[in-house]
Order: C-alpha cells, then sequence, then structure tokens
C-alpha cells in the first residue's frame, strides 16, 4: 500500500520519515518531490571494475546549470537528507525529467526500511540536457511494511552506504569481494 499524503505527514509528525529540508509545497497526494544537489561524480576510469574502488571526480553545477551528455554516467545527489523508519521509500524520476530524456536511476530505486541519508542518483540522457542545482529531480513514494523488522539498513553490519555525505557516493560493490 502506498502511503498517501496526510500519511507521509503523520510519518513526519512522528519521526518515522525524516526529510531535511522538508517543504509542504513539494508534497504531492501521494509522493514527495526531492531535488538535484550541487554536487555531481564522473567516474575517471573508462573502464570500471566491479572489485576495485573505481574513483570518481566531483562537478559542482554552475549558477547557470550543467550540460550532461549521452553515453556518461552522472552520479549526482539528492538536496534532500530522509530517513524512513517504518515504510519503504521508492524514488522514481519525474515525468518532465523523464520527457527531457533523463534517467534518475539504474536499478537502485528502492530504499530499505532504516535507509538515513542523502540518495545517490545514477544520471543518464539520450539527448544533451542543461540540468540545474535545487530543481525537481525526483519523487519518493512511500510503501507499507507489514510484519516487524528484524534488521533495518542503519544497523547491519555490512551497510555500505550509511555515511552521511553531501556528494554522490561510488559503487561499493567492491567491499563485497
Amino acid at each position: 500500500m502506498i502511503l498517501s499524503d496526510k500519511k507521509i505527514l503523520e510519518g513526519i509528525e512522528d519521526g518515522s520519515i525524516v526529510i531535511e529540508p522538508f517543504r509542504r509545497k513539494c508534497l504531492g497526494t501521494n509522493s514527495y518531490d526531492v531535488h538535484l544537489g550541487k554536487h555531481l561524480a564522473v567516474y575517471i576510469d573508462d573502464v570500471l571494475d566491479a572489485k576495485k574502488h573505481n574513483q570518481i571526480k566531483e562537478i559542482i553545477i554552475p549558477e547557470e546549470g550543467y550540460v550532461i551528455h549521452p553515453g556518461t554516467l552522472y552520479l549526482g545527489v539528492t538536496e534532500e537528507y530522509t530517513e524512513t523508519h517504518s515504510s519503504v521509500p521508492f524514488l522514481e524520476g519525474k515525468s518532465s525529467i523523464g520527457r527531457l530524456g533523463i534517467d534518475i536511476h539504474a536499478t537502485a530505486g528502492k530504499g530499505d526500511v532504516g535507509f538515513c541519508n542523502k540518495w545517490t542518483l545514477e544520471i543518464s540522457c539520450i539527448h544533451p540536457v542543461r540540468i540545474y542545482a535545487d530543481m525537481p529531480i525526483g519523487q519518493l513514494i512511500y510503501f507499507q511494511v507489514e510484519g516487524d523488522i528484524e534488521n533495518y539498513y542503519n544497523k547491519k553490519k555490512n551497510a555500505k552506504y550509511i555515511q552521511r555525505s553531501d556528494k554522490p557516493m561510488e559503487s561499493m560493490m567492491w567491499k563485497n569481494f
């Protein structure tokens, strides 16, 4: 079951959902709009290795925007920090972003109960597009969880993406080997 705007507000009031900064105008009927942060990153190497820590180069989006190009994976980050303690957050791109030919995630649209961080975005495009910091980029949808939680993401010993950061996080797949 997807949480309605009233249920999302209840979660914010009782602390089971945290959105910082929270802007009431970004709350939709059953979702919350998130915005692109000012930090992007691209991988340095042309060939990535799943068993190695692939280094990234940081890009700061200037006020006049930044043009992204097809064939490059850009790691972005949401402006909003979120915590979800009793529901499952899903991040989807806004339809207006999709109509510009931008994808904001390749595979990682679902968060875990206990996820506490900004969202790293896996941005790609099919046509060059100028993007801007603070532009609406996606929407969070919350699904109710049935049953008790045994293993919250932020309490897992092997959780790889729990260090709070304002910058996008590169793949930590290498930690699995």
